[in-house]
């Protein structure tokens, strides 16, 4: 039987309401500096806002993905022989193991806005990690492409 890996990309984009808080923080620094004259304001209002936009694209520039026989998640990259099992965690088991079920060595890529999560246990014995925990908006769909790309894997092996 033939296994293809479905290639998986997620990026945890920053939620919409960061946009707008964004240009809130833009006209904020435009009534800071209100006693100066428009033109600062002004400023102050393009600047304030370019920086929080910045800042909010940076933090939602983060990607899962599983690509030739590897899951690169931010900046982790493991091969896939190095996964054991993956657990679809829904919103009140994902915030668990957040919070007092996680354990300090594994390897959280955490995004609290993404209420659902992937936690991926480490087989290689020469990697302290037990786990990742990835924030994604499709554990399911992350899990396949991993069982996927596991198989293939173990396939061409």
């Amino acid at each position: 039987m033939q296994h293809t890996a479905q290639p998986y990309e997620e990026r945890l984009t920053a939620p919409r309401s960061w946009w707008l808080i964004s240009f809130l923080v833009g006209v904020s620094c435009a009534l800071i500096v209100y006693p100066f004259g428009v033109l600062p304001m002004l400023g102050a209002l393009v600047g304030g806002a370019a920086v929080a936009a910045v800042a909010a694209s940076s933090y939602g520039a983060v990607r899962i993905r599983v690509v030739g026989g590897a899951l690169i998640a931010g900046e982790a990259k493991l091969p896939v022989t190095a996964l054991g099992e993956s657990e679809v965690m829904d919103a009140d088991e994902a915030r668990a193991w957040r919070t007092h079920k996680a354990d300090t060595r594994a390897f959280m890529l955490l995004r609290a806005y993404i209420p659902t999560a992937l936690r991926v246990e480490v087989t290689d014995p020469q990697d302290p990690t037990p786990y990742l925990y990835l924030s994604t908006r499709e554990p399911e769909r992350l899990a396949q492409a991993l069982r996927a790309a596991r198989a293939a894997e173990a396939e061409a092996a």
